[in-house]
């Protein structure tokens, strides 16, 4: 009666909140997720959820089986490990960079659970702030860059993680504070700040104020989110970084983050990697816990939708 999809299909929508990003997550269609709720529903004589909520309310029924499914689906994923190791495989190299100053807080926990998981694996992990990591990708030296900006170049494949909404922080005294959304003439009187990387590697550069033939009033750098915040904090300029980098500072107060543009600046970060190395167990398995890992800890990621 009970299957495993139907535990996977559960553990996607209380991961997702939303019964259509569930469905892309899991390669449905919206219908044929609802038809196998619903089906499970008529199979238990149970309702699982409340339509139409916003997050999602899960009923006794629908949490019990949750709490089957946190215990299932790891040990799922563990034999699927098992089976991989005993049909080959287990050893290779998985030497990565990134090309986003705020992916370390999702893939430090997925590097973790990978490490435990894949021991035989050779681990490496660069920084490709001051290198071009996609091309060492093209030549061999790494086996698999994140990023957000990808290239097309012979024998690399790009695998969608998720999909991120790009706001802008300012100080909460800011005159921009009160606005519903950003245009683009907002900033040009504006200090922005920004990582230390090429203007073209960033999305408010690319997609929001060079469409609109905008230049802010100065541009100045800093590594750190951290920093990044404190200067926001004291008026010292405005930044733009990912919704889950921004969400512990706006949702304690230190900052206001509004949207970009009326319908929002989306961007998709990116595994990329050379084609051979997609059938790798190792590779296969690391893409899927990344992909877990952010879907569990990021706020307000989603699966990959259109810019």
């Amino acid at each position: 009666m009970l299957e495993i999809r139907h535990l996977k299909t559960l553990h996607a929508l209380r991961e997702t909140d939303s019964l259509v990003e569930a469905a892309e997550r899991l390669h449905l269609t919206q219908s044929a997720l609802s038809h196998q709720f619903k089906e499970l529903e008529e199979r238990l004589g149970l309702q699982l959820f409340v339509r139409k909520t916003k997050p999602v309310r899960f009923t006794s029924a629908g949490l019990r089986l949750l709490q089957l499914a946190d215990t299932v689906i790891p040990q799922l994923r563990s034999a699927e490990r098992d089976l991989a190791r005993l049909a080959g495989g287990t050893a290779g190299r998985l030497h990565m960079a990134i090309e986003c100053h705020s992916c370390f807080q999702w893939l430090m926990p997925t590097i973790d659970q990978f490490r435990d998981a894949w021991p035989e694996v050779e681990l490496d992990l660069a920084s490709g702030f001051s290198f071009a990591p996609l091309p060492a990708l093209a030549r061999g030296d790494l086996d698999l860059v994140v990023t957000s900006d990808p290239i097309e170049l012979p024998g690399i494949t790009y695998v969608p993680l998720f999909t991120y909404e790009a706001l802008l922080a300012v100080a909460n005294q800011h005159p921009l504070a009160s606005r519903p959304y950003i245009r683009p003439e907002d900033l040009e009187r504006e200090t922005l700040i920004t990582y230390p990387v090429e203007r073209d590697r960033l999305d408010i550069f690319n997609h929001f104020l060079e469409p609109a033939d905008v230049e802010p009033a100065q541009v100045r750098t800093s590594e750190l989110t951290v920093m990044m915040m404190q200067l926001v904090a004291s008026g010292r300029g405005v930044c733009s970084l990912p919704n889950w980098a921004l969400h512990e500072y706006s949702a304690r107060g230190y900052v206001t983050a509004r949207r970009l543009g009326e319908k929002g600046l989306y961007a998709t970060l990116y595994a990329a990697i050379r084609s051979d190395m997609l059938d790798a167990p190792f590779m296969r398995d690391f893409l899927l816990t990344a992909k877990d890992t952010s879907f569990a800890t990021l706020e307000g990621v989603s699966a990959v939708r259109a810019r």
